[in-house]
Order: C-alpha cells, then sequence, then structure tokens
C-alpha cells in the first residue's frame, strides 16, 4: 500500500511522454555527466577495491545517484493529484465559497488550482515544473523536495571527487623551469599505469562535470530553501503570494480585516508532517484539510474570490482584431506607440490628479504611479539622472525596490502597447524587460 503510489504502474505507462521535453532532456543529461565523470574519477583518484575507503567513496556515490533518480521519476511520474472532474463539494451550498472550473467542469477545491500546461485542476499545486515536466502538488512535494535536497548533496561529493581526481592526476605531470610551467598530459607517470587512461580529453570532461556540479548545486539548493520556507508554513508558492496580495488588498482598501492563513498549524514540525511521512503517502484526500482554530475549509477560497472580484473592477476590455505571436521581433508591431501612448497615459493621469477627478479606465496606471511616487518617497531615491549613476555606489536594496513597481507596471505597458493585437505569453515574456527599462528611463526622465 505505501509503495503502490511511489511505483511507474503497467496502465501509467503513457506517462512516458514527460520524457520527451526539453526539461527532463536537460535534467537527465546533467545527472548523467555527472554521474558518470564522479565514477570514473573515483576509479581513478580512490580505486575502490584496495582499502575500504574507497569501497565507501564508490558505494555512497552510486547511492547518490540512485536515490536522486528514484525521486526524481517519483515527482514526474507519481504526479501531482487532480480533481476529479465534475467534482463538487457535498454541500451544494459550499459551491458558493469555490470557483468554477470550465475547463475542468468542476469547482476547485480549496488549495487546487488550474494548471494550463497540465490542462488539469492540480490538488494543493505549487508551480508547473519544467524540468520534471509535471506540477508538483499534493502527491508528489515530498518527492520532488527530496529531489532537490539530494540532487546538491551529490553533487557536493561529485565536485570533491573531481577536484581531488584533477590535483593528483595533475601533481606528477607539472615540471617548473628557469621561466617556464610544463605540463605533460601525454600518459600518467604512475607505475603500475591507472586502468582508465586520464589524458586532455579526461581533464577536459572532468573540468566540464565540475561547472555543472557546482552549478547544479547553488541552483538546486537555492530551490530546495525556497520550497522549505514554504512547507515550513504549511504553505504552497501559491498560496503565499494569495497571501501577499491578501495583505495587500486590506491595507489599500483599509477594510480593516485580519487575514490569517488557514492551514498553518502553528508548530514548524505539524507542518513538515504534512508533506513528509514514512509511508510516503501524504496526509489527507487532496480535497479537504486540517484548518488552524478560528477558520473553516474555505476561508482561503474565499479571500480568493474577494481578489478576483477585485481585479475584474479595476481591469480594462480590449478588443483583439488580429493575431500576433510575437515570438521573433515583440517590436514590430506599430513600434511608434509605445512611446506616443506612454507619454499620453502620463499626461491624462497627472491632469486628472490635478482636477481631483479619475476615470475607470485610469485607475489601474494611477495607482501603480502613486505606488512608485510613494516608493520613491519613503526611501529617498533621487528622481534625476543621478538615479543612473549616483556616483556609481548604487545600492542593490533601492534599486530592487525601485524595479518592483515597475515590473508590475509593465503588465498595464503590454495592453497599451498591444491593444489592437492578441498578446501570447511568448510575446509578454521576450518583451519583459525590454518595458522596464522603458518604464524606468521615460518615467524617471519625465518626472
Amino acid at each position: 500500500m505505501a509503495m503502490g503510489r511511489s511505483l511507474v504502474k503497467f496502465e501509467n505507462l503513457h506517462e512516458l511522454k514527460r520524457l520527451c521535453h526539453w526539461g527532463p532532456i536537460i535534467a537527465l543529461g546533467v545527472i548523467t555527466i555527472c554521474s558518470t565523470m564522479a565514477m570514473i574519477d573515483a576509479v581513478l583518484w580512490y580505486w575502490p577495491l584496495e582499502t575500504p575507503g574507497g569501497s565507501v567513496n564508490f558505494i555512497m556515490l552510486i547511492n547518490w545517484t540512485v536515490m536522486i533518480l528514484y525521486n526524481y521519476f517519483n515527482a514526474m511520474f507519481v504526479g501531482p493529484g487532480y480533481v476529479p472532474f465534475r467534482w463538487k463539494p457535498e454541500k451544494s451550498q459550499d459551491c458558493v465559497y469555490l470557483q468554477y472550473c470550465k475547463a475542468c467542469q468542476s469547482y476547485k477545491a480549496p488549495r487546487s488550482h488550474h494548471c494550463r500546461k497540465c490542462n488539469r485542476c492540480v490538488m494543493k499545486m505549487d508551480h508547473h515544473c519544467p524540468w520534471i515536466n509535471n506540477c508538483c502538488g499534493y502527491q508528489n512535494h515530498a518527492y520532488f523536495t527530496l529531489f532537490l535536497l539530494l540532487a546538491p548533496l551529490g553533487c557536493i561529493h561529485a565536485s570533491f571527487i573531481f577536484v581531488m581526481t584533477m590535483y593528483t592526476q595533475l601533481y606528477n605531470r607539472i615540471s617548473f623551469g628557469w621561466s617556464s610551467v610544463r605540463i605533460d598530459m601525454s600518459a600518467a607517470k604512475r607505475d603500475p599505469l591507472p586502468i582508465i587512461p586520464f589524458g586532455l580529453s579526461a581533464f577536459a570532461a572532468s573540468l566540464f562535470a565540475l561547472g555543472l556540479a557546482l552549478g547544479t548545486t547553488i541552483a538546486v539548493g537555492m530551490l530546495f530553501i525556497i520550497q522549505m520556507k514554504v512547507i515550513l508554513k504549511n504553505k504552497t508558492s501559491i498560496e503565499s503570494w494569495i497571501e501577499e496580495k491578501a495583505k495587500d488588498r486590506i491595507q489599500y482598501y483599509h477594510t480593516g480585516e485580519i487575514f490569517i492563513f488557514p492551514y498553518d498549524m502553528g508548530s514548524k514540525w505539524k507542518n513538515i508532517k504534512q508533506v513528509f511521512t514514512w509511508s510516503g503517502i501524504p496526509e489527507g484526500n487532496g480535497l479537504e484539510w486540517p484548518v488552524k482554530e478560528g477558520c473553516h475549509q474555505y476561508s482561503l477560497t474565499v479571500e480568493q474570490l474577494k481578489q478576483k472580484s477585485d481585479k475584474r473592477l479595476r481591469s480594462v476590455r480590449y478588443q483583439a482584431v488580429e493575431d500576433y505571436s510575437g515570438a521573433c521581433c515583440p517590436m514590430t508591431k506599430d513600434t511608434g506607440c509605445m512611446v506616443k501612448e506612454f507619454l499620453t497615459q502620463l499626461l491624462m493621469v497627472k491632469q486628472e490628479s490635478e482636477d481631483g477627478s479619475q476615470g475607470n479606465a485610469w485607475k489601474s496606471v494611477s495607482m501603480i504611479l502613486n505606488w512608485i511616487n510613494q516608493s520613491m518617497e519613503k526611501r529617498k531615491i533621487d528622481s534625476s539622472f543621478t538615479i543612473f549613476i549616483n556616483k556609481w555606489k548604487f545600492s542593490f536594496q533601492n534599486t530592487v525596490h525601485y524595479l518592483k513597481p515597475c515590473v508590475y507596471y509593465v503588465r498595464y505597458m503590454q495592453l497599451v502597447c498591444y491593444k489592437r493585437v492578441l498578446i501570447s505569453s511568448q510575446c509578454k515574456s521576450a518583451s519583459a524587460m525590454i518595458y522596464i527599462l522603458f518604464c524606468l528611463f521615460f518615467y524617471t526622465f519625465y518626472n
């Protein structure tokens, strides 16, 4: 029973198509290169049959590889768990607290979200991970987090083997002259000769594998820290974002509400046990969750409905009259529109602020511009040319705080610049950095 969910069953073999994606191909390629080169270098550096230490080192290396692949494939093939099609709560009156998913023709259970990549409502969705080509959620959250832990540990061990192998192999090959240093890579100066020769190609391969291992350690290690932060609070990445938006909404409208995250058990150990269990099967059924005192099952979903309603009030409707992907160059459609519309909106917002009146169409941009002004005043950021130069002593903190509101402003700019065409996700992602720099430059000098 405990292992049934963690094994790839015969009826799930169609899931093997998830391997045909750039994410798993790259991830498995990195694992294969680092593991293979680490085993080869371990034989060169510390022959496993000579001493107990060499045997333990080699067995640990194989153990890292097996555990990493085990958790990786479980995270990929076990999957996050999906809300059943046409699901609805047992009590019909509870439907008013939930959002309805037209794609799945069911209500979204608490903590579930619809993934556009998987085209399903995912239970306790954290995010869609391209490296496993699947979502991270209720059923595979523990496997995914263990993979994020074991991958850096295995890479650290492999990096140590790479460094020691290159050091020991090059030590007897380096000869120093009066004005030169010579490295002989033609043959190993060892008696007896090693089973695997260490030439120039082996040195280049070990150096390349060392770079991959160090890069993986840093990147995946940071992801593990991020995951553990949300797990210790029994949250997901999406729920952390929802909580942040809830606080912003309450502060902006001065409603006087106090938002309490309902799923924090009050103890880090209890929160960890909601994800990690000895059996490998997470607690609960993925549809109902234990909540803290004073909250109910739909406390978070009610807040989501409020945020959706607020989003509809602040949204601006545009009509798409032409299909446009923007994959090659997002600036090919009416480049001048971006500059003209940007300056026009600034003039209109300033005029409306002086008159004390605002139209519904400009509430969103006015709110964001006010936010930028308040952020600059609070952090005493100069709006002149010195914001870019400042005697070349930019503080990282001020830079981040200044760019953060510009990231939100870019959402409005994307609608303004492409209001006559259909914006695709590729176009948005390709032009995000261009818009941020553009908004920062023009808004700074205009003021």
